[in-house]
């Protein structure tokens, strides 16, 4: 039971955060390697990016750190954010789900009445800042920076916030701001058509790094391609560890209740000595103790294994549907224990708890059968 519960958790937080991750970051990144960090003609790139087998979707993105501000009274404040400038035309494909919900029209980025370019906020960061819908946030971009009497400055510019969203990933509902591709090449003062990269949209994530090997085939020097896991292999990499020992700390329990029903079976045999003394004289074989007392530690590990897996997919199911273990998004990126379970992973724990079971009634049944009838008659 425990061993399921604690694999299902492992594995349902590598799937939502997976899930969380991809909803806001394209498959694969399309960037090109020059002093100015910029991608230049990215429509002649995307063309050649869309042609590609196993790509789905492909569009300009510009991501910047900058600060994001609010003027005036007491609740003046400023946050750093990643600011993301996404294409919101209709007519051009969208990588990521939040910005199809952008070109859809369920998240607002469209531009506001008051001439300003428009800004979509994570909730998390619009509720620290006392932000909502309507009011003008200064921001501030350190990418291009002027200088004054020698010092450097940042580009700053009003923008009006639109709409927030949530992710339910609490690092990008605090740090992910959104604006128009327009926009945001207007701020950080770039070249007209030139963008920061290619999003890219595959038909399996889980083929990301595959694809990628062959768009960098296709585009060559100087274009780079890294995926998804690449951004995010420490995460992963962190968890599949962290699962893989859990789950070898956990396996004891299986060897502890190995250990009681070896102790059971050795009671059994000194209990039971003069019955199989007896049995043996009236004939029966040291195959047919041997056997007995196999089934009788197989029966219980057998009854023991399939009450601990009821027990273990019942609670991985309470915890997931009510959500009763919620724990600080702040820290483990997600506000509940999140619940997955694999009948892969299942079967294999029940496969091995079984055969642990099984492989503990060897010896006190071997010690049984080689009993000497006359001896064991004796025995008191």
């Amino acid at each position: 039971m425990a061993l399921i519960v604690v694999i299902a958790v492992m594995t349902g937080m590598q799937e939502d955060l997976r899930d969380k991750i991809l909803e806001s970051t394209p498959h694969l990144y399309v960037l090109e390697q020059s002093q100015t960090l910029r991608l230049h003609d990215w429509e002649r790139v995307q063309d050649s990016v869309l042609a590609t087998e196993g790509v789905v979707d492909a569009a300009p993105f510009v991501l910047s750190q900058v600060a994001v501000i609010k003027q005036g009274g007491p609740d003046g404040y400023q946050q750093a954010a990643s600011l993301y400038g996404v294409n919101i035309d209709t007519t051009r494909s969208a990588p990521t789900a939040m910005e199809r919900m952008i070109v859809s029209g369920a998240l607002d980025l469209e531009p506001p009445e008051s001439g300003l370019p428009p800004l979509l906020m994570g909730s998390v960061l619009a509720d620290r800042m006392f932000a909502f819908r309507g009011d003008t946030l200064i921001v501030a971009s350190f990418e291009n920076l002027n200088y004054s009497f020698g010092m450097p400055e940042p580009t700053i510019q009003a923008f009006e916030v639109t709409g927030t969203f949530t992710t339910g990933m609490y690092d990008y509902d605090l740090q992910n701001v959104y604006t128009t591709l327009d926009a945001a090449r207007e701020l950080l003062d770039m070249e007209p058509g030139t963008a920061g990269g290619l999003g890219v949209h595959t038909v399996d994530p889980g083929r990301a790094q595959e694809i990628a090997r062959t768009l960098e085939e296709r585009l060559g020097f100087p274009y780079a391609v890294s995926s998804w896991q690449e951004q995010n292999q420490a995460l992963f990499s962190a968890l599949r560890l962290e699962k893989l020992a859990m789950g070898l700390i956990l396996f004891l329990i299986v060897l502890v209740a190995a250990f009681n029903i070896v102790s059971t079976l050795v009671m059994v045999v000194a209990d039971r000595t003069r019955e199989i003394g007896i049995l043996k004289a009236m004939g029966m074989t040291r195959e047919g103790i041997l056997r007995v007392f196999v089934l009788q530690g197989a029966w219980i590990g057998i009854m023991g294994t399939l009450l601990g897996a009821a027990g273990g997919l019942f609670l991985s199911w309470l915890i997931d549907r009510y959500e009763i273990i919620r724990i600080p998004p702040d820290v483990y990126f997600v506000d509940h224990l999140p619940v997955q379970l694999v009948w892969t992973d299942v079967l294999m724990i029940v496969a091995g708890s079984i055969s642990v079971a099984f492989v503990a009634t060897i010896y006190p049944a071997l010690q049984a059968s080689r009993l000497e009838p006359v001896d064991a008659i004796r025995h008191d």
